[in-house]
């Protein structure tokens, strides 16, 4: 879908919003036009597994870079009954992340993989309008054309290649009842980090330059990024320096560096190789000085160009940290909670011992950290560690996601085929997660591949040896998938070499200290020097939480509160996330978080008259009315999410 016309847009990247109201009314008559009726389901089947693999195929690159940014934007939206999805430029669904209390609702509509979402299938609707206007548009209730959608509100962003063409969609869909305007600027900012993501890899042969007229926006969202090539014609541009520049895409291609510049890229070039304290003046058509980082592959350095203001090139001298503490290593890991202690003494012992761990615990416990522990503390930690999120690839390409692949072995195949996950770990380790969301079929695979340290490629009659550490991880409880007949008796005990079981954050005693851990982290990855520390009346509010998103959503709270508090001596709880406030709010009408779990034998008999044999009858019974939904039962007791989790942990 051609990007015919140029419309302006905000420096974070994203078309500037049009008058809610006129482009519903638009996309309304359009869809009239379509022959659509708007009391009637629009009854599409969806595509067949064999075509929606092969339109899987025909949009890898796209899916490679969209998936981990879907599943960043999934734990910032966990537990607000939503889906994240993934479309190609018509509109078919090709993946979907979502909570499990959202997926059956979502399902009558054909929110889910195959399904088309354009205005001619549907009618007016995110994914469809955002890819008819190729803007970010929010639709909600009513808003839709389909009344059968109306419980829905629906937030969309398109993503654009390099030239400016439509590829597909990212879009949260949930419960129009719990709609957020933040929801549209979390997505918007997913699908400008897949678009950069997609930029760097189409031209990592090329002279690409980082710019912004702030030096503290390089390396953000916010940055202009624009290639050329080794002479300084103009390749392309991703919308922000589109949007710094005053110039589209098709009015770009008619200028070189010099020109956009007003320097010649070998004057730039030269002048850079000073080092990055040197000082280079760069202005753009507009006269807007700017600040920017000049990248050459066939360097294999970077060479950093800096301002004409002082204050901008005391930031362009200063060096990344790049020692900073991360989280790597058992001894690192080991933050004072005795728990967490005694499975890090366990695990340790097994460390290089060609000993498979399984790693259990609910969402979010720090399963991937302590695998890249494991990893990093072992004879391979100069190996590759390989990570593989079981859950989050689709059925139709986890084989050959996992074991390769060879060129023409299905239709959309990559030239020179696809070595699969596997093999890239080979002298590494090989972390599984979600390992009991695996199809079986491809259990018995794996088995086989653990078994014979060999694997076979599809499409190849040739077996390959591999040299693999396998670490695995799971928050199910895969002995009752093993009696259910869903997860294979052998590959269980073939994995199950030592269990170690995380606790969730809300029984851990260490939180001021995975609080400063956590804040440290994120400061040095982002290479910054000013995140002020945590207020001691931040620290109570954050230790009366439940945390259900346990570390994944400390680390999300962490982030934003963090950046909202720039500039200030301290964290405030006025920092927080408002979504954040809201769960306290609602957590304090219902007793301190942290209550301990009686014991069973300290828990009142049914029909004792007690307040608490009162409350678990009225709790069992809302149960059984609505099948064990923890979102219906807590609207129909009018109790947050977080209160009723934290009643069945009480009642055991």
């Amino acid at each position: 879908m051609p990007n015919a016309t140029y419309r302006p847009m905000s420096a974070a990247g994203a078309a500037l919003p049009m008058a809610a109201p006129d482009a519903i009314l638009a996309s309304h008559a359009r869809s009239a036009d379509f022959g659509l009726r708007s009391h009637e389901r629009a009854d599409l089947p969806p595509l067949a597994n064999a075509d929606l693999a092969e339109a899987m195929g025909r949009n890898a690159l796209l899916f490679d870079h969209a998936r981990p940014v879907m599943e960043t934007l999934y734990a910032q939206i966990a537990g607000t009954q939503s889906l994240v999805l993934l479309t190609d430029a018509d509109g078919v669904i090709l993946h979907a992340l979502g909570d499990d209390d959202f997926l059956g609702r979502a399902d009558r509509v054909a929110l889910k993989p195959g399904a088309a979402w354009s205005e001619r299938c549907r009618g007016t609707n995110a994914i469809g309008t955002a890819l008819a206007l190729q803007q970010a548009v929010q639709v909600n209730g009513s808003q839709h054309y389909l009344q059968a959608n109306h419980f829905l509100t629906c937030s969309c962003a398109p993503i654009l290649d390099p030239r400016g063409q439509v590829l597909g969609a990212l879009d949260v869909s949930g419960d129009q009842r719990s709609r957020s305007a933040h929801t549209l600027a979390l997505v918007r900012m997913s699908s400008q980090m897949v678009e950069n993501h997609l930029f760097d890899q189409v031209y990592e042969d090329a002279l690409r330059l980082r710019f912004h007229a702030r030096p503290e926006f390089l390396g953000t969202l916010m940055e202009g990024l624009a290639a050329f090539t080794p002479d300084g014609r103009f390749l392309a541009a991703n919308r922000s320096a589109q949007f710094q520049l005053g110039l589209s895409t098709a009015a770009l291609e008619a200028h070189t560096f010099s020109s956009l510049f007003g320097l010649p890229v070998s004057q730039a070039l030269t002048h850079a190789r000073q080092g990055p304290a040197a000082l280079l003046r760069l202005h753009l058509p507009g006269g807007v000085a700017v600040s920017a980082r000049l990248e050459s592959r066939a360097r294999a350095a970077l060479v950093a160009v800096a301002v004409d203001a002082p204050a901008a090139a005391s930031v362009a001298a200063r060096p990344r940290e790049s020692g900073g503490p991360r989280f790597s290593g058992l001894r690192y890991l080991d933050t004072g909670d005795a728990q967490l202690a005694q499975v890090l003494a366990r695990v340790g012992k097994v460390v290089g011992q060609d000993v498979p761990v399984l790693i259990l615990g609910e969402t979010g416990t720090g399963k991937e950290w302590l695998a890249r522990a494991i990893h990093h503390d072992s004879p391979r930690r100069n190996g590759p560690f390989v990570a593989v999120n079981c859950a989050a690839i689709p059925e139709t390409l986890i084989e050959s996601e996992l074991f390769g692949y060879e060129e023409g072995a299905f239709t959309g195949a990559r030239r020179k085929g696809n070595p699969g996950r596997i093999l890239q770990a080979n002298g590494g380790t090989l972390f599984l997660d979600e390992i009991g969301d695996m199809p079986l079929a491809m259990q018995a695979r794996l088995l086989r591949v653990l078994q014979e340290r060999r694997v076979a490629p599809l499409g190849s009659g040739r077996q390959v040896p591999v040299d693999v550490a396998v670490v695995c991880a799971t928050h199910r409880n895969l002995r009752t998938m093993m009696a259910e007949g869903r997860f294979r008796d052998d590959l269980y005990w073939r994995l199950n070499g030592l269990v170690a079981r995380l606790p969730p954050l809300r029984e851990r005693s260490d939180l001021p200290v995975v609080v400063q851990r956590l804040l440290q982290t994120q400061q040095s990855e982002a290479g910054l020097v000013d995140t002020p520390p945590l207020a001691a009346q931040t620290l109570t509010l954050l230790r009366r939480h439940a945390w259900p998103g346990n570390l994944r959503q400390l680390a999300s709270v962490l982030r934003t509160a963090a950046l909202m508090a720039r500039g200030e001596p301290q964290i405030l709880p006025e920092h927080l996330p408002e979504d954040f406030l809201d769960d306290l709010q609602a957590d304090a009408t219902d007793g301190p978080a942290a209550n301990p779990a009686p014991t069973p034998a300290a828990r009142p008999a049914a029909g004792t008259g007690t307040l608490d044999a009162l409350e678990q009858a009225a709790l069992d019974q809302a149960m059984a009315a609505h099948g064990g939904n923890v979102s219906a039962v807590a609207r129909a007791l009018g109790l947050s999410r977080n209160a009723v989790y934290r009643r069945l942990r009480r009642q055991g």
